[in-house]
């Protein structure tokens, strides 16, 4: 996707992630401190994990992304077991029209306080997601999906807000696909293995510390 002016959502400097230091560390691409604004605490975005963690992750991801659903047991399972990271989910549905249906009906799930059941349903299947499909997984979740219609409908404009909001975030960060991460002051754009994601967390607490 065209990468947008960076506007100070999070100023990044330094060598992408991907790229490795010196004993085949991930080199971090460090961001500015993350304010209590846009990127970590809109209001209307679903957090996971421990709601007033001392580091925040930010995920970016799409219910299509075959990368988010090999990524997401593991990473649910360093923030369980490390206790206190907070997790921001930013639907990014960047792969075609069923990604969007998919984001917005989860977004409208969050009306009856079962986002997080649909999240976790939408990205458990491996199979292709349709409309039809999208409305048996959130069905067999036990959400109601005739009310997550009609708060769709009547909610139509603040949820395609929020997407709009985390795709401006996305591309302002320099992000190109799914799945993509700020890490307490790093940015993270790609997958991580449970270890190198407790590393990342280990290096953002020591910068965090240092400040």
């Amino acid at each position: 996707m065209p990468r947008k002016t960076r506007r100070g959502i999070l100023g990044l400097i330094g060598a992408g992630a991907t790229l490795l230091a010196a004993g085949g560390r991930p080199a971090w691409a460090e961001a500015e401190e993350p304010s209590e604004a846009a990127v970590l605490r809109d209001p209307d975005v679903p957090v996971a994990g421990k709601v007033d963690g001392d580091i925040s992750i930010v995920e970016w991801f799409d219910y299509q992304c075959p990368y988010c659903r090999k990524l997401e047991p593991e990473l649910r399972q360093v923030v369980q077991d490390d206790g206190k990271v907070r997790l921001v989910l930013k639907d990014w549905p960047i792969l075609g029209p069923v990604s969007v249906v998919a984001a917005r009906m989860a977004l409208a799930c969050n009306f009856q306080d079962k986002y997080h059941q649909a999240h976790d349903a939408m990205l458990a299947v491996n199979s292709k997601l349709t409309e039809p499909r999208i409305a048996e997984i959130l069905a067999a979740a036990g959400i109601d999906v005739d009310r997550a219609r009609r708060d769709l409908d009547t909610q139509a404009k603040a949820i395609d807000a929020i997407l709009a909001r985390n795709n401006e975030q996305a591309e302002g960060l320099g992000f190109r696909g799914t799945p993509s991460f700020i890490v307490g002051k790093f940015r993270v754009p790609g997958v991580l293995t449970m270890v190198q994601f407790e590393q990342v967390i280990a290096d953002a607490r020591k910068a965090k510390a240092g400040n």
